[in-house]
């Protein structure tokens, strides 16, 4: 069992102000001493003003990334660091031996998981390749050269992309011909049935601990504002395998698929590897991710509990705001 104090890092901390509280939360429900630290490259983050202490760092990309990071952990004693955003979980899965040999956990799968959730290509084909049910993609060029076998509207998509941006549907094949450096993208069949994140939670031993499907019904700038729990033991069951095929999985993932309730058919379309933005709602219903990965992490016995979330919780979210001073924020 790792000795106290238990700190935990969010990265790039942002607007996640909730998922902050939950973890401070889950600090006090184990009785662990403990605080809840945020990091981001921007002063004008909100967790970062509600945050036990806040550490303004280097953008994800730049190569002093990674040091600061390191260095912080170290001074600090970061037992946990969870990731937040696509763009910076490649170097965190790629250095995770390095936060490990200070004694710093980064909830993160391995840079091979990592690098199937990032690339849409890699992604498809990984899920065609293990049998898992999912939607049919091209380049534009594969459609362009094959109209007849494909059905109008279509998806496209950036291949590197996060967060919906850039997502279109086209309805005719000229839209298609027409776009903007057609390499950046992937074309998908639109896929039955109703959007669903399903959060998973694997453990270090490589077992999925939870499935939480949470129905969509509502999405702003790529994350969801309104949504709603959605027991299935289909949906739970598929996510469940995928997260334990996936190559070096561990902690928080979130898959997202289409589930066509009449028929029962499942399209996998995203896997992320980080905690979803919609995450408070199935913490809210009962799945304690959090609490779970603590648990893991520090040495605790769990005491997770995969099927005790309530069913049809709804969630609607609206925004909220930190106050503080322009000096404090370095803008006077």
């Amino acid at each position: 069992m790792r000795q106290t104090p238990f700190h935990v890092l969010l990265s790039s901390a942002g607007r996640r102000v909730a998922l902050l509280e939950i973890f401070r939360k889950t600090l006090a429900d184990l009785s662990l001493e403990g605080q809840v630290f945020a990091a981001d490259v921007s002063p004008l983050s909100a967790a970062s003003r509600v945050a036990d202490r806040a550490f303004r760092v280097p953008r994800c990309t730049s190569p002093d990334f990674v040091p600061e990071m390191l260095r912080i952990c170290k001074e600090q004693s970061v037992a946990l660091v969870v990731p937040t955003i696509d763009t910076e979980l490649s170097a965190y899965a790629s250095h995770r031996d390095e936060f490990a040999r200070i004694g710093t956990t980064v909830a993160i799968s391995s840079p091979e998981t990592v690098s199937i959730g990032a690339d849409k290509s890699r992604t498809h084909e990984w899920l065609t390749r293990e049998g898992f049910p999912t939607v049919r993609q091209g380049t534009a060029a594969d459609v362009l050269r094959d109209l007849r076998g494909w059905a109008f509207p279509v998806i496209v998509k950036p291949r590197f992309g996060s967060a919906s941006i850039d997502v279109r549907r086209l309805d005719k094949p000229r839209e298609l011909a027409i776009l903007q450096t057609p390499a950046r993208y992937v074309v998908e069949s639109i896929a039955r049935g109703v959007e669903h994140t399903v959060d998973v939670l694997v453990g270090r031993a490589g077992r999925c601990l939870c499935a939480v499907p949470r129905r969509r019904l509502e999405v702003r700038s790529g994350e969801v504002s309104k949504g709603m729990t959605f027991r299935s033991p289909a949906l739970q069951s598929l996510a469940a395998r995928i997260a334990e095929t996936l190559p070096g999985a561990f902690a928080v993932l979130n898959i997202q698929l289409f589930f066509d309730e009449p028929t029962g058919a499942a399209s996998v379309i995203e896997i992320n590897p980080r905690f979803g933005g919609g995450f408070p709602l199935a913490w809210q219903a009962g799945a304690d991710l959090a609490r779970w990965l603590v648990q893991d992490v520090a040495g605790l016995p769990s005491d997770a509990r995969p099927d005790s979330w309530e069913d049809r919780l709804v969630m609607l979210r609206y925004d909220a705001a930190v106050f503080a001073g322009a000096a404090d924020l370095g803008l006077a």
